[in-house]
């Protein structure tokens, strides 16, 4: 019996430090009243939400039982009126202004990158406050700051599409640096990714007027 016994304890001493061991890969975030965000990987409150796994990118909030509600396939309409009107406001396509939120942020509103970038368009804090974006998580106020920031970089490359969206995702600076699409591996999927959305939402929308 006491065999028995010993042999229980050992497996749930050790199923408890498996657990622990996943608890302790885990970061949590929680954003005070003023905005500072705060990441622990021991959360000691219960204000503290899941934030990624260290091994994994943010989407990984998706699969939490917090990030659930992110599952609703129903988010990619959520927010059809605040992307047409900052869309047609800074005349950018719809489509594209579409296709960048889903490579940025699958329309997650409070998507945090683990380089810092934050809402649905992911704006870098610096660049949040270019463009005069208070409440970087409000739908509204990020759409806005991310459509303005789409306008500016088309502007400044000339219309040149794929120029503009490498800098959305590199940096204006790298690309005018490299005198074209930055030769890194991210930037060069990420602008593929985003024309690739681009079209499906055109086709999309073709398909609705015929």
């Amino acid at each position: 019996m006491q065999g028995l016994c010993a042999r229980w304890s050992c497996c749930l001493l050790t199923a408890w430090l498996v657990l622990a061991g996943r608890a302790a890969a885990d970061i949590y975030v929680y954003r005070d009243s003023r905005g500072v965000l705060h990441f622990s990987n021991a959360p000691a409150e219960p204000k503290y939400r899941f934030y990624r796994s260290e091994k994994d990118s943010w989407r990984a909030v998706r699969w939490t039982s917090w990030g659930r509600r992110y599952a609703d396939p129903n988010r990619y309409k959520a927010y059809e009126a605040i992307v047409r009107d900052a869309a047609e406001r800074h005349q950018v396509d719809v489509a594209l202004v579409k296709a960048v939120i889903r490579a940025e942020s699958d329309f997650v509103p409070d998507a945090v990158s683990p380089k810092g970038a934050l809402g649905l368009m992911q704006l870098m804090p610096s660049t949040a406050r270019r463009h005069g974006v208070i409440r970087v998580f409000d739908p509204r106020e990020n759409v806005d700051g991310g459509v303005r920031h789409l306008r500016y970089l088309l502007d400044r490359f000339s219309g040149n599409l794929r120029l503009a969206l490498a800098a959305y995702n590199a940096g204006e600076a790298a690309v005018e640096r490299h005198g074209g699409i930055p030769p890194y591996p991210e930037t060069w999927e990420y602008v593929a990714r985003v024309l690739n959305f681009r079209d499906r939402y055109l086709r999309d929308r073709y398909a609705q007027r015929n």
